[in-house]
This record gives structure tokens, sequence and C-alpha cells, in this order.
């Protein structure tokens, strides 16, 4: 679905051509004015007990201020610019049946106007799926399709098509998320990528199983040997002449995840076309440094499979060879996306980048660990702190996480160099993991003895899927999370500023 298209105004609010209109409204208390240049509005919020409260949203008649449909919400005390696209996100997203609708934020909030207008932006954004319903009902339900942003005065036109980029990656990952297994194959995602990248100077190259065989590609053939839809790796490229990093980006593509012969329970099973959202954010990623022409080389691998039983599967027991050579002993096939991911940092170490950068659904652990809103982050190098950085500034909740060497002799095989999980201990789930990954991780060089390259592992599997409600500008369902704290981080160069 494509974002609402977002227009900034000096006019006074609101804006001439809007069909209703958000007002942004700190909290206030008895003798504040919550509105200076709109007197009549406390009475009309007084009179529904609206006082600012931090996300609070309302539909309120003061005509004095508005002659159309008017809607206030919440920014809570002291609020800052992540206060501010949450409390716009949740207007957008609950102000239906209109196509145009003016935003003003009534607060001394740093900027303001870009928070309101990503706000407004990832608010409105729904994906429309494959429902049967009445023309009445699906104009109500309708978002906002326009939007005028209200600005003190004349604004960088840069910035404002940094705010588009990012709205539209978020919403081509919730498309690519929601889409159902059936109708979203490793060689239909992999389509998908080829098209969201066309025209943008991204080069793509697509390796299917005949080329993922003879290149040595073992972990993503042994996961996706149990479907009758075989697997496939994209890599896709962003170089311009000017760059001088070069960051590569790693995602999990399960299309679909039945934990293979290590079958999963019914009920968890359900949502698992979800699984492939690492690939779906490092393919949105790439596409939007593409559109705002970023000095920096990213490359970005897509590890695409689905985990499927079959007479064909991986069974418990076995041993694959990933792309390095290393051997691996499968005692878990549900412990699939390590074994893809392992093949892409492989991969994507070969070229030496400054920094490598794996997202992923990974594991059920993470949400024991930090609950469904944070990511969980690990790696090494300064790279980590970067990505921090790139999270705070962009409003995105992520939490460092360690990676315990007494955890990594978790990973000894009897049979093998490693294996892939620790069946039975369930301790430290997400660590073991994220060590697992380390493992795959080249060095700077070809030295033997260059330092290992710079490394962030996003473990995704809480914070990408809202599966309870809707909150701020996030509906239920896929969540984007990382989406925009990466493309700052691509933004910086994966350095720490």
């Amino acid at each position: 679905m494509p974002i609402p298209a977002l227009a900034l105004t000096t006019d006074p609010f609101p804006a001439g051509g809007a069909e209703a209109a958000i007002l942004a409204i700190p909290s206030f208390g008895e003798g504040d004015e919550p509105a200076a240049g709109f007197p009549g509005l406390r009475p009309a919020l007084e009179a529904i007990g609206f006082t600012g409260a931090k996300n609070a949203f309302a539909r309120v008649y003061a005509p004095d201020v508005s002659p159309r449909p008017l809607a206030v919400v919440g920014l809570g005390a002291e609020p800052d610019a992540n206060a501010v696209r949450e409390a716009v996100g949740a207007g957008a997203r609950q102000l239906t049946g209109f196509d145009t609708v003016a935003v003003s934020v009534l607060a001394d909030v740093d900027g303001a106007w870009r928070a309101a207008a990503e706000g407004a932006a990832l608010g409105a954004y729904r994906f429309e799926g494959y429902k049967s319903e009445s023309a009445e009902k699906s104009a109500r339900r309708r978002r906002a399709s326009s939007f005028l942003i209200h600005v003190p005065g004349p604004v960088d036109d840069a910035a404002l098509a940094a705010v588009r980029a990012g709205a539209e990656a978020v919403a081509l990952v919730k498309d690519l998320v929601s889409t159902p297994a059936d109708r979203q194959s490793p060689a239909q995602l992999a389509e998908a990528a080829v098209t969201a990248v066309e025209g943008l100077g991204v080069d793509v190259t697509v390796y299917d199983e005949q080329a993922l065989a003879e290149g040595g590609f073992g972990g993503i053939l042994g996961v996706g040997q149990g479907s009758e839809r075989p697997p496939r790796l994209v890599r896709l490229e962003w170089a311009p002449e000017d760059a001088e990093r070069h960051i590569a980006l790693v995602g999990k593509g399960i299309t679909f995840d039945t934990g293979g012969l290590s079958l999963k329970p019914a009920a968890s099973m359900v949502g698992m076309n979800e699984d492939m959202t690492g690939a779906a954010e490092v393919l949105a990623v790439i596409r939007a440094a593409a559109q705002l022409r970023l000095p920096v080389r990213v490359t970005a691998w897509m590890c695409i499979a689905d985990n499927m039983p079959s007479g064909r599967a991986t069974r418990p027991g076995d041993v694959l060879t990933m792309l390095d050579g290393t051997t691996v002993e499968v005692t878990n096939t549900d412990a699939e996306g390590r074994l893809v991911l392992a093949d892409g940092l492989v991969a994507a170490s070969r070229e030496h980048p400054d920094v490598i950068v794996d997202v992923a659904t990974l594991t059920g652990a993470i949400l024991v660990a930090l609950g469904t809103r944070h990511t969980g982050v690990m790696g090494h190098g300064d790279a980590v702190d970067a990505f921090l950085r790139s999270a705070d500034r962009t409003g995105e909740l992520a939490w460092p996480l360690p990676l315990p060497e007494h955890i990594a002799e978790q990973l000894d095989s009897r049979i093998a160099d490693m294996r892939n999980a620790d069946m039975g201990n369930r301790n430290g789930g997400s660590l073991f993991a994220g060590l697992f990954l380390q493992r795959f991780i080249g060095r700077t060089s070809d030295a033997d003895d260059a330092p290992r390259i710079p490394w962030v592992h996003l473990d995704i599997a809480g914070s990408a899927m809202s599966s309870t409600a809707a909150y701020g500008f996030t509906d239920k369902g896929p969540t984007g999370a990382t989406v925009r704290a990466l493309i700052d981080f691509v933004a910086a160069g994966g350095e720490v500023q």
C-alpha cells in the first residue's frame, strides 16, 4: 500500500482543503491554557475530560477552533519527538473516513513537524488484504490519503524526502509480512525484491536452488530441502561512486516455518508466514538508501526458504556443511533461521564490509527476556553502540544483550564442528543463537590475524509483531520494528555519531 501524501503548510490551522484535523496537545491542569490562540478549546476539552494525557485520543466539537471534524491527541507531560510521533500516529490510525487531514502540534518540541509527519504516514497505513466488505463500511474505515502538516516556517525538502522514504520502507515490510504463505513462496519473495528496487540503481542477483548447490550454501539448502518450493538467496547492492563505507545487511527469510521434522504445535504454527520479516527489512532498508541516494555502499542478503516436513527434509542428527565449510549437527530443525543466516553472513563477510548487521525473527527466548516491544541487540565492535544510538534517535526500542563465553561451550557437537541448538536447555536461548551466528562473522581482510568485522545481531522475534492490540502509530500485526533505525544507521555509515 502506498503511504499517504505529505504536504507542509504555514497557513493558519486547519489548512484549507482539509476535511478533518488533528491537534496534538501536551498535558494541562487547572488554570493552564492548553492551546494558546484557540480560546474556545479548553471548555470543549473539559467537557469530555481530555487532559492531554499521553496517547489519549478523542473527537471533540469545537467549531471556534475548527469548522471541520476535530480530533485531539495527548502528548503527555514534557513531550519529545517520540511522543509527537506516537500521538499523531495514534490519531491518524483512529480518525477514519476522511481523505485529507490537517495536523498541528501545540508544543515546543525540537523536530515536531518531522515527528508529526512520520507519525501521520505510519499511522495511516492499513493492509487492506483480502477482506470482502461493502463500499459503505470500507469508506467508514478508510484512513486519510493525504496530510497537511503545519510548520512554523520553511523546511528542507531533503528532510521531508527522508520521512517519506522511512514510511515507505515500513509499509513495504508490513505488506510483505502480511502476505500469506500461499501467495509468497521463496521464488515469489525473490521476485518481489526485484520489483521493489526496479529503476533505483540497485543491482540484484537471485540464486536459485541450482546456483545455491553449486555455490555450497548448505545451510539454506538444508532448511529448504523439505519443501516443494525451493529456496532462494537474493543479493542486492547499492553502490554509489562516492561511497566511503560499506554496510552489509543479512535477513532471515523463512516464508513459512512449520519447524520441519521438529514440528511445531498447531497453535505455534499460526502466523509463521511472518518468519521472513528480517529479509523484508533488509530489502526495505536498501531500497530507502537508494531512494535517498545515500553515499554509502549497501549490500543486502535475503536468505529465503520454506521450512517444511517431508521425506526429503533435514532430520534431527543430520550434519549440514555451511558455506565456509563449517559442519553443523542439526539437533533441532526448528532452529532453522540461524542455519540460513550462517550462509548469508559468510557470503557477506567475503566482501569485507565495514559493518555487518543481521536481522531475524530468531528466538522465542527473546520474548521471555525482553517482551514484545524491545529488540534484542548483540554483537561486537563500536557498531553495537552506533545502532543503539540510531534506535534512540528514531524512537525504536532496543536493548543490548551479552554474548557470554561460558554459553559458547554449549555449541560443541560430538560429531561435527558445532550444533545448532542445545536441546533440553532453554536458558539463554537468544544468547546461544547469537553466539552461533558470531562464528560465521569473517575478518576485515584475508589475513588470518585480521580483526573480526564489526557486527550487530538484531533479534526481532518479539518486536516485529504486535499480536495483541494496536498502539501509537502501530496496528495489530507487523510493526516494521528497527527499519527506521537501520535507515538512520546506514545514513551514519554504521559509525557512532
